[in-house]
């Protein structure tokens, strides 16, 4: 990790309300930090309680079972911000976070970024959004590991994971398609079976691999496959 300054938090989806003097002043409070692909940024447990802001690059948010097994909870990208809870609540570091490329981060202390909320109810509110959706995500993640086995698990992060694609009406995609490892630990299974699930998807024509993007060519049979795999099983497996 290195460390340096001028840079800006005009891409930060946070702080989009905020004008242009309020936002060079939180600037002034960051610090800048550069990480390699695979380095540490954040660890479970840790006491520190700093907000994080992506500027450049990618980090896995993730944690570890008693058994040593790394379960990923979220990819966040440049315009993310991670550490709201510890800086909130002044609770531990709920998860670690690696970054999984050349990643630049903002760092704002907890002080600073609490001011910001008790001043700017946009700001909160965009917050209270991100947990909002964190809760429902969790929410879905259990009741999936509960009922769904790893197959129709692996067709659901998919669907979830998919955006419209910009180039092609109706079509959607996955771009960067995670490291399929990546995915197995978000959804509790092997790299093994989210490869053996793709490859049943591929000659069926409903996706379509293509360098480092997923391209989902029928979103709609897809989510019909997947629901039919739920009836035909009862929804309950154990994997």
């Amino acid at each position: 990790m290195r460390i340096d300054t001028g840079r800006t938090l005009a891409g930060i989806g946070l702080f989009e309300d905020l004008d242009e003097a309020e936002r060079h002043r939180l600037e002034s409070r960051c610090t800048w930090r550069h990480y390699a692909s695979g380095e540490t940024v954040l660890e479970s447990g840790g006491e520190s309680n700093e907000v994080l802001f992506i500027i450049d690059g990618a980090v896995n948010v993730l944690d570890f079972s008693l058994s040593g097994r790394e379960v990923a909870y979220a990819t966040l990208r440049p315009g993310d911000c991670f550490g709201e809870l510890a800086a909130i609540d002044g609770q531990p570091r709920s998860a670690s976070v690696v970054a999984t490329e050349k990643t630049l981060v903002a760092v704002l202390p907890a002080r600073d970024f609490l001011t910001v909320l008790k001043e700017h109810g946009e700001v909160t509110f965009k917050v209270l959004q991100s947990l909002t959706s964190m809760v429902r995500t969790g929410d879905v993640r259990i009741m999936e590991l509960s009922t769904l086995a790893a197959t129709q698990r692996v067709y659901a992060e998919i669907l979830r994971m998919a955006k419209p694609d910009a180039a092609v009406p109706g079509r959607w995609v996955i771009h960067p398609l995670p490291p399929l490892r990546e995915i197995a630990s978000r959804i509790g299974t092997t790299r093994e079976t989210v490869a053996r699930a793709l490859s049943l998807l591929y000659p069926t024509g409903m996706v379509r691999r293509r360098g480092k993007s997923l391209y989902i060519l029928d979103r709609g049979k897809l989510e019909e496959t997947l629901t039919a795999l739920q009836q035909e099983g009862g929804g309950h497996h154990h994997v």
